[in-house]
């Protein structure tokens, strides 16, 4: 097998230009690394839960707006950055005229809309995933990055790309130790079972402006139900919901699919099919299965790439090896045997026992992937140099493409040949409306 060359995703963020010139952000501040500024200006979107995990690093730059459709929510992020303008609808937060840097945690349901307003104005953005709900969206987004990718600096917030094991993942498979690489299987065991959109219950409280959370979504009344669960996890009581989300082949999907697109080098399917429960209109599948053709790359076959969910699992290549046992993990089938992976953790398991591990040779330690570090840090220093980060909206957009294009084979019902070139189902005409949303009047996704 002809090794991939040796340069990691990640080493791109050391090309940053090194103390060359200086960087003009749309607030018309000048960044460079001896400038006297050297503080970003910076918008929180959606100010509590996930944000409270960004507050750490965002506190040592300029937190200059905070954006929240509850106020209480406005209150508690105040205390750490009291010098912020509030704002409860992020249309009008994104006009703030000395913004640089926007961070998206708001419902995925406008994540597409904030990435396509933001990159209008010019502003760096760091998007929790997913970047979209719908492939449209997710193309949409990408398409309007790509052409200003020379000066905007985007992060796809799947902060798990930062686990060390990823790297080391991508140096066995793409150093051959498993052989040609043949297949990829990942899963997750979540279930968050639903029976349908919860029934209207009592009124919404003054701090909370719903028709603000409802966004672009088709109305639904109002339910505390929405809002339930703990800080940082609340998500888990909407995204569940079409209407909401893209439920865990958008959350959990985005995390673990990772591991495999990091080690893959992964493009566009030219295929999706997916089965599972029975389709309900309002709540997304708990039990799903996925599967993708993938062409082939400079170093590896075409090769089929699965998600598996809600119960649904690939087979273990050993009876004694327990995939069940791995909430959220990827099996990689190989020529020579097979890798299997969590976020934190991998085994290898040779197929037979004349795989003597003698074809494969791993890289010298001066060529082993150099750590990450921060996640949220590495956006923030290219924001400031110029430079590159990890999961820009061409590695996980292209990756959440494929993902959702999954939901839309799976309400199709049937197996859909996609061209990634046009974005476009090419074998069942119809199934090309289950590739966009609809959205209320007064919501423009382009803005």
């Amino acid at each position: 097998m002809e090794k991939k060359s040796q340069i990691s995703r990640r080493s791109f963020v050391k090309t940053a230009a090194a103390g060359a010139g200086l960087m003009i952000l749309p607030s018309g501040t000048l960044f460079g690394q001896n400038t006297p500024n050297n503080r970003l200006n910076i918008a929180l979107l959606g100010a509590s839960g996930r944000a409270e995990a960004h507050y750490e690093g965002l506190i040592r730059e300029n937190v200059v707006a905070l954006c929240d459709v509850d106020e209480n929510h406005l209150a508690k992020a105040a205390r750490h950055f009291p010098e912020a303008k509030h704002y409860v609808d992020w249309r009008k937060c994104l006009d703030q005229k000395d913004i640089d840097a926007v961070v998206c945690c708001t419902p995925d349901s406008t994540h597409a809309f904030i990435g396509m307003w933001s990159l209008n104005r010019d502003y760096h953005i760091y998007m929790e995933k997913p970047l979209g709900l719908s492939v449209e969206e997710i193309r949409l987004v990408r398409e309007a990055w790509m052409k200003k990718k020379d000066k905007l600096v985007v992060q796809h917030g799947t902060q798990r790309h930062a686990k060390p094991n990823f790297d080391r993942i991508r140096e066995l498979i793409q150093d051959g130790a498993i052989g040609e690489l043949e297949s990829v299987s990942t899963w997750g065991n979540r279930q968050l079972p639903k029976p349908g959109y919860p029934p209207a219950s009592g009124k919404a409280p003054a701090t909370l402006h719903y028709d603000l959370w409802i966004g672009p979504s088709p109305y639904h009344p109002y339910t505390p139900d929405y809002f339930a669960g703990e800080p940082g996890a609340n998500c888990l009581q909407w995204n569940m919901y079409w209407d909401f989300g893209a439920g865990q082949v958008a959350d959990m999907g985005s995390h673990t699919m990772d591991i495999a697109w990091n080690a893959i080098d992964g493009s566009l399917p030219t295929s999706a099919y997916a089965f599972g429960e029975e389709y309900n209109p309002e709540v997304t599948p708990v039990e799903l299965t996925m599967i993708f053709e993938l062409p082939a790359n400079d170093w590896r076959p075409a090769i089929e790439v699965s998600w598996h969910q809600g119960g649904a699992m690939p087979r273990s290549p050993l009876s004694s090896v327990d995939l069940d046992k791995i909430n959220h993990g990827a099996l990689f089938k190989g020529s020579k045997g097979h890798l299997v992976c969590s976020f934190d953790d991998r085994i290898l398991i040779p197929s037979e026992d004349s795989s003597d591990m003698t074809y494969y040779t791993p890289r010298p330690k001066e060529e082993i992937i150099e750590p990450m570090g921060n996640f949220q840090q590495q956006w923030i220093n290219a924001c400031k140099t110029g430079g590159k980060t990890s999961c820009d909206f061409e590695y996980g957009g292209t990756k959440m493409e494929m993902m959702i294009l999954g939901l839309a084979a799976y309400r199709a019902g049937e197996k859909l040949d996609y061209d990634g070139a046009t974005g476009r189902v090419t074998n069942n005409e119809a199934a090309n409306e289950l590739l966009k949303r609809s959205y209320r009047p007064g919501w423009e996704l382009i803005g």
